[in-house]
């Protein structure tokens, strides 16, 4: 009994990987090919998109995204990293979700849509900067990582810029009224 039980895995397992199906190899090698593509973009990622770096000056975030288009690609990576920043800095994101799934005895199909929008309304994204990119090819498409950072109070210079412009805006504008009080 014992051999007879010893025998069976070692059979599934033959039959699992010694397949002549010509189709089912080529279903294993499309998996593998797509495991391959995902291992590939976490060892080939910066080590600033699984730790982000910490300053007192500074909000970073990091993103990234694959297109077959390399500018695409770019654009994608930056938009990830900046609604995270504008997340953190107190933004809005709304979702919408839509699942269709029908179970038979033999298969199961899904259909799923996600549709995500992020609102910067109040948040002021004026300073930020790309700090690093890194873009590798995976199969034939890009994939872009990005590093963004967002300095904050006196080391976001353009951020002071616009707000003294602002204020000087302000008082052109107030000044006559103040001058015809005074009269």
């Amino acid at each position: 009994m014992k051999k007879y039980l010893l025998l069976v895995p070692f059979i599934a397992l033959l039959a699992a990987c010694g397949t002549t199906d010509p189709y089912q190899k080529r279903s294993d090698n499309e998996r593998e090919r797509q495991e391959r593509y995902v291992e590939r973009a976490i060892d080939k990622a910066p080590e600033w998109m699984f730790k982000t770096p910490i300053s007192n000056s500074a909000v970073y975030e990091a993103g990234t995204a694959v297109s077959s288009d390399f500018s695409m690609s770019d654009i994608k990576a930056k938009a990830d990293a900046y609604s995270k920043i504008c997340m953190a800095a107190g933004g809005t994101a709304s979702q919408r979700t839509k699942i269709y799934r029908t179970d038979s005895e033999a298969t199961s199909t899904e259909l799923s849509e996600s549709a995500i929008r992020t609102s910067c309304k109040d948040v002021d994204l004026t300073g930020i900067e790309v700090r690093e990119v890194k873009r590798v090819a995976e199969g034939t498409r890009f994939r872009t990582y990005v590093l963004v950072a967002l300095p904050t109070g006196d080391a976001n210079i353009l951020r002071k810029a616009k707000e003294s412009a602002k204020q000087r805006e302000f008082a052109a504008s107030h000044q006559e009224q103040a001058f015809k009080e005074l009269n």
